[in-house]
């Protein structure tokens, strides 16, 4: 390193603004990275690779709480790794959101009194096209505002060529493969949009529901006849059994008969099957195959009918009854009222609280229906997913988790992956005109006349190909050979089941691919991330979840706006474990703003005082301030990049947060400003190491808050260490043992100087004001080197010929013990002082009165829980203690008084 150091002090902080203002420097400091190439990875580097795909947001979304996080941590990674040495490619792309995406354009076009069939499939898929140009993308412009370090030269999209072209590959691989077939099946339906939807889009709420206890069989008590109970009425109509436990001796004869069904008027058999509780209701259940998972699998046990019993739009349809045609919800009160009428509802009870599941999209709750569908058989897709993490070619952080990845992927079941929407990726199916069927892949041609599949994929289908696709996958591309497998995926645990799983199936597929295998090594399986690492849900400052619905959570942007995007970055990062879910507030980020405010003044006074990183002097000519620093930056950056290499991205801020404010800002500067004013020679030592430590901060804080340490980091070096901190080095250790008696020495001063200040306060001293002293022993505990330091920091002179100690104090330090005498005759109002404590000592007596009284009350402490009793007996505690030290400190200025 070339020192600095003799420039005019001034110079490198004229550099810097009054006060940190971030809007003012964040946008064009985050162009100037993307227009510099730093973020543009090179796929013929000879580093070494370090790869993260992006997990695409919809394109029709905005930025919300959990992308900052996500991209924050992501970020996170790759500065940090880019200043390593390391080639990194983050790439980014969205997701064509296919139900969001299209209910977006059909409302537009509602708007005008037109729906998607007014235009048909290819002008309407012409016009979604154009609103993803015109409209679809914002949070791409949002992601820089948050200074995501993203390449942006290798953007993708899952509907561009490249990526249809790899979803019709693996769709045909899996299709000759037997993997993938079409079958009826019960899912999930969205009746306003006329779909099935996935798992992940079905949120259960609790719902204030009616269960109506129905008879079934005969009005007549003596013959044969059974109590069911049920929410949904209207699936009476579709009811083709009645379900009893086998063990259950109430129904015990009643087993393989058959009993009148009320409104059907058709026989339907009475079946025995270990799924029914029997302890629940009457312990018989109506079973309707064809509107209820847990239906169907019985049916399909006993070889039950399965009619469906509404369209797709959910109205009654094909019952033969008078209710077709019905909404289901119309439907479920009549059919209720028409019972009612017959003398066959037994019991209503209201409000019954059930959970129902509503769809994420349109808000309604989802209808479990039977429909033809494409799905994947999972089983060996699921076993190679799971084998991966437990043979350890993948790991997931953290790895509480791998239970519940177990659980899943072992007992995963055959995947839905049609929807009934225009907008998305179409089945490669085609049929011909005698019922003939033919997969066609991406460098195929159907047979003229034949008639394509209407339905597309699942969003899911496409974004499962994610981690190799957006390399270039099916074609051998620099970018698979270089950054294939990818390093880490970074993501929440909610979607672990959903997004991570078809990734890791996906890419278990294609390992053997020989594109994936190009230039890689032949014994080390090809799988689609190295590392999972999950985190958790953001939540607000009182631990409730974010929900747009119900006006809980915050808006990043506008965080972003008022405190900066390095506050709302530091804020996510700080509180990130693996696993944990992270509680945000104001309170928080405004914590964040002063961490950052603090950091920008103390490397604003450390410029104007000379500070500048270069060629450290001879450790034996460093002072034991010196040292010390040194050695805690080496400990710290240890700490630091431990916890980095483990994902516990909030110890390794914390860490960063208490050295960076605790000890070289309340500590080594105020000791450095001694330093400061003694010889020349040892004020220019200190400006080095105090340049050099300064510039390992910056660098060890860049990838969390990249803007204030860039332009610190620009002030402190004037280029003389490169361009950016972006492609800064990052620190390495020295390799220099601990100094233990420097720092021993600095522990006993920072205890000492502790003391002295409690001690002050507790003379009702001014923190500013100076006071004499003598410190007896101060020798003998290896601190006279430090006397400078210690009075400048305690407010300390020297004692006068005159000094009378009015009040000493003990402090026992490694070295031995100190005491310290001080004479604040002149410095203190006793007057004024005793009025204080008469205040404070009637507050403490009113509180030990008053503690004192509730534990003396056999009454309240028989009804008063143990931890109330044990916060009031803590209280009283300190309330005695006060009343000690108050009634001791009003002696002495009595003492005080009478010697005046």
């Amino acid at each position: 390193m070339t020192s600095a150091a003799s420039e005019t002090p001034r110079n490198r902080a004229d550099a810097l603004p009054k006060s940190w203002n971030p809007g003012e420097v964040e946008v064009d400091l985050y162009e100037g990275w993307v227009a510099a190439g730093y973020f543009t990875a090179d796929a013929s580097s000879g580093k070494p690779p370090y790869s993260i795909v992006l997990p695409p947001p919809n394109v029709t979304g905005n930025l919300h709480m959990g992308h900052a996080f996500d991209h924050t941590l992501m970020d996170l990674l790759t500065r940090r790794k880019r200043m390593q040495g390391y080639e990194v490619l983050w790439l980014p792309g969205m997701d064509h959101a296919g139900i969001a995406t299209q209910s977006v354009v059909e409302k537009q076009l509602a708007v005008d009194g037109k729906t998607k069939e007014d235009f048909g499939r290819e002008l309407f898929i012409e016009k979604v096209w154009d609103w993803k140009r015109e409209s679809g993308g914002a949070i791409q412009g949002q992601m820089r505002r948050l200074g995501d370090g993203i390449d942006w030269s290798r953007d993708r999209f899952t509907m561009d060529e490249g990526l249809s072209r790899a979803v019709q590959t693996i769709f045909k691989r899996l299709f000759d493969a037997g993997l993938i077939y079409r079958a009826e099946r019960l899912v999930n339906w969205s009746p306003s949009l006329e779909t099935a939807i996935s798992d992940v889009e079905v949120k259960y709420e609790d719902v204030d529901g009616e269960l109506v206890s129905l008879r079934y069989g005969s009005l007549n008590d003596d013959e044969p006849h059974v109590i069911v109970a049920t929410t949904r009425v209207e699936t009476m109509l579709g009811d083709t059994a009645v379900a009893v436990h086998p063990d259950d001796e109430r129904y015990r004869a009643l087993v393989g008969t058959t009993v009148y069904h009320p409104i059907t008027g058709r026989q339907i058999p009475i079946v025995a099957d270990d799924y029914v509780d029997p302890e629940f209701g009457s312990g018989a259940v109506k079973i309707t195959p064809a509107h209820d998972p847990n239906d169907f699998e019985l049916g399909l046990r006993h070889g039950l009918p399965m009619p469906t019993i509404m369209d797709k739009t959910g109205k009654i349809a094909d019952s033969g009854t008078e209710f077709d045609g019905m909404d289901r919800v119309e439907a479920r009160l009549k059919i209720r009222e028409r019972l009612e009428a017959e003398g066959r509802v037994v019991a209503r009870k209201f409000p019954y609280v059930h959970s129902v599941g509503h769809s994420e999209r349109s808000g309604e709750p989802i209808e479990p229906r039977l429909s033809m569908q494409w799905w994947v058989k999972v089983e060996t897709l699921a076993k190679a997913a799971g084998d991966a993490v437990r043979e350890g070619d993948v790991q997931i952080y953290p790895a509480g988790q791998e239970p519940r990845w177990f659980d899943w992927v072992d007992n995963m079941h055959d995947w839905c992956i049609s929807r009934q929407l225009w907008w998305g990726h179409r089945i490669p199916i085609w049929y011909g005109p005698e019922g003939e069927t033919v997969c066609v892949g991406p460098d195929e041609q159907a047979p003229e006349g034949w008639v394509q599949d209407p339905d597309v994929l699942d969003t899911w289908f496409s974004s499962g190909l994610w981690p190799f696709s957006t390399m270039g996958w099916p074609d051998a591309t620099p970018e698979l050979r270089k950054f294939y497998p990818t390093s880490v995926l970074v993501t929440g645990y909610d979607i672990l089941f959903f997004w991570v799983a078809r990734m890791m199936m996906f890419g278990m597929f294609v390992s053997d691919d020989p594109v994936i295998n190009a230039g890689k090594d032949a014994q080390q399986k090809q799988v689609p991330f190295e590392d999972v690492f999950l985190h958790g849900l953001i939540r607000d400052e009182f631990g409730r979840k974010y929900s747009k619905s119900k006006g809980i959570g915050v808006d990043p942007l506008e965080w972003i706006d008022e405190y900066g995007a390095d506050a709302t970055r530091f804020t996510l990062a700080r509180g990130a474990q693996p696993g944990s879910d992270l509680s945000v507030g104001t309170p928080h980020v405004t914590a964040s703003r002063s961490f950052i405010t603090k950091l920008f003044n103390a490397s604003k006074f450390a410029l104007m005082n000379g500070a500048a990183p270069g060629e450290l002097p001879a450790r034996d000519t460093l002072t034991d301030t010196d040292r010390w620093i040194l050695d805690r930056l080496d400990e710290v950056r240890g700490e630091v990049d431990a916890a980095f290499d483990r994902y516990e991205f909030g110890k390794a801020c914390e860490a960063l947060y208490h050295f960076a404010w605790d000890e070289l800002c309340d500590w080594y500067l105020e000791l450095a400003k001694v330093q400061f004013a003694e010889s020349e020679e040892r004020a220019a030592s200190t400006r080095i190491v105090l340049g050099n430590v300064l510039d390992s901060v910056l660098r060890l804080l860049h990838p969390a808050i990249p803007f204030v340490t860039e332009s610190l980091w620009q002030a402190l070096t004037q280029g003389a260490e490169g361009e950016s901190i972006v492609i800064a080095e990052w620190p390495q250790a020295s390799g220099i043992a601990t100094d233990a008696v420097a720092a021993q020495h600095i522990s006993d001063l920072q205890k000492l100087v502790t003391e002295i200040r409690r001690f002050r306060s507790d003379q009702g001293l001014a923190d500013k004001q100076k006071v004499a002293a003598k410190l007896i022993g101060i020798g003998d505990a290896g601190l006279s080197g430090q006397l400078a330091e210690i009075a400048n920091l305690a407010r300390l002179t020297d004692a006068e010929a005159d000094f009378a100690a009015t009040a000493s104090l003990e402090v026992r330090l490694a070295g031995g013990m100190v005491t310290v005498e001080i004479d604040t005759s002149g410095t203190v109002d006793l007057e004024a002082e005793a009025r204080r404590l008469e205040k404070d000592l009637a507050a403490a007596q009113k509180e030990l009165a008053g503690t004192t009284g509730k534990l003396g009350n056999e009454a309240f402490l028989a009804k008063a829980p143990d931890d109330v009793v044990a916060k009031i007996k803590a209280r009283k505690e300190i309330a005695e203690s006060e009343v000690h030290r108050i009634q001791a400190r009003l002696a002495e200025i009595a003492k005080l008084a009478e010697r005046k």
